[in-house]
């Protein structure tokens, strides 16, 4: 009897660590999909910005388009900066939160230059918009690493 006991405990043990295993992979590799989602999008953002800040110059209506952009993107960085990574995942997170921070300073800067009225497409190149999304772009083969 104790024998099935011990039997039944080490089995208990290995199937609950072996659960505990099989969450942190699903984890990591949903992390390294809502990683790569959140830079491509940043990407996408980030290609589109200057024809748009172009036509903004001259054009109301692109003007509102351009906020409204800037604040789908600043919305899409507070959720990601909401997101819990994995423990082997937490450098290459971290990182992002801060290219992120950065990004959206530079949105908020944006943002800020529209409202008063003072658009002009050097304002987007001091704002350093692009070149934060593509440091941000270096962190993606790490993350593709997590996900493989």
């Amino acid at each position: 009897m104790m024998k099935i006991f011990k039997v039944l405990a080490v089995l208990s043990i290995v199937f609950l660590s072996g659960c505990s295993l099989l969450e942190g992979v699903n984890s990591s590799l949903q992390y390294a999909n809502d990683a790569k989602d959140y830079i491509n999008e940043a990407s996408t953002f980030a290609e589109e910005l200057p024809a748009l800040a172009e036509e903004a110059v001259n054009n109301e209506e692109a003007r509102t388009e351009l906020e409204q952009s800037l604040n789908n993107m600043k919305e899409e960085i507070n959720t990601f900066k909401e997101s819990d990574a994995p423990e082997i995942a937490e450098d290459a997170h971290n990182q992002l939160v801060s290219y992120s921070e950065s990004l959206e300073s530079g949105i908020d800067s944006a943002l800020k230059q529209i409202e008063n009225g003072e658009w002009n497409l050097q304002l987007l190149e001091d704002t350093e918009i692009v070149k934060t999304v593509s440091e941000m772009k270096s962190i993606l083969d790490q993350i593709e690493q997590l996900g493989s």
